[in-house]
């Protein structure tokens, strides 16, 4: 198994900052693409980023040039610097990764916990 853990969420006033990081740890062969995702309540689980390997990036059109993903392929890490951060932020942020265990597993979602962005007006 792939367990993955977000850190960095909080309460910030709109206009400000917050960088989130996952580190996957466990039995990992290969992580494919790296992505976060929120849900607020009452809604559905959205994409807000993705990573590929190779660096490849992909944004929801609300957080682009606002929101950065990044990677440290060494570090099984993956971040997302949120600047400029409005109230319509405010959800769950969950961290994803498409990972196999082993080289001959097929690839297949890992999710953490997720972690609380709260954005005051």
């Amino acid at each position: 198994q792939v367990q993955l853990v977000e850190s960095g969420g909080g309460l910030v006033q709109a206009g400000g900052s917050l960088r989130l990081s996952c580190a996957a740890s466990g039995s990992i062969f290969s992580i494919d693409v790296m992505g976060w995702y929120c849900q607020a309540p009452g809604k559905q689980r959205e994409l807000v980023a993705s990573i590929t390997r190779s660096g490849i990036t992909n944004y929801r059109d609300s957080v682009k040039g606002r929101f950065t993903i990044s990677r440290d392929n060494a570090k099984n890490t993956v971040y997302l610097q949120m600047n400029s951060l409005k109230p319509e932020d405010t959800a769950v942020y969950f961290c994803n990764a498409i990972a196999s265990t082993t080289i001959a597993s097929p690839y297949r979602n890992f999710w953490g916990p997720g972690t609380q962005v709260t954005v005051s007006s």
